[in-house]
């Protein structure tokens, strides 16, 4: 599908959000090598990351590839619409991924993330727990 173009040939960005979780045998070093060339490849492809989250090295739910942990990492981006498709191709030629999801995020979720991001969700736990007191 190709991305949606405006009278003067802008192509539209849509935004995204795409959780990846990778192999625990990497060290940290091959651990960001790996992010900036996804990062990289987001940018090239017209996209922008808005937000870039890492989680470290998670236990996970249930073993995947006989791995019991793995680094999580989250990327936010704003992306043309056929680009999530070249995304995960390359996530799954790479044997480092063990498992990856892109969601599309709607306005509501775009506002929930910033909120999120800015700490809202904590000043009101912190200001329920002060009046409790």
């Amino acid at each position: 599908m190709a991305a949606k173009k405006t009278k003067k040939e802008q192509v539209v960005l849509h935004d995204y959000e795409s959780v990846i979780i990778f192999t625990p045998v990497l060290s940290e070093e091959q651990l960001k090598d790996v992010v900036s060339k996804y990062r990289a490849l987001i940018t090239e492809n017209n996209g922008e990351v808005v937000h870039e989250e890492n989680w470290g090295l998670t236990k996970l739910a249930y073993p995947i590839e006989k791995k019991t942990t793995g680094f999580y990492h989250i990327f936010e981006y704003k992306a043309p619409a056929d680009f999530v498709a070249k995304f995960e191709l390359a996530f799954r030629r790479d044997e480092r991924i063990m498992r990856f999801l892109s969601t599309v995020l709607d306005k509501h979720a775009i506002v929930y993330n910033q909120r999120k991001r800015n700490g809202e969700f904590n000043q009101n736990k912190k200001e329920k727990q002060q009046e409790g007191k």
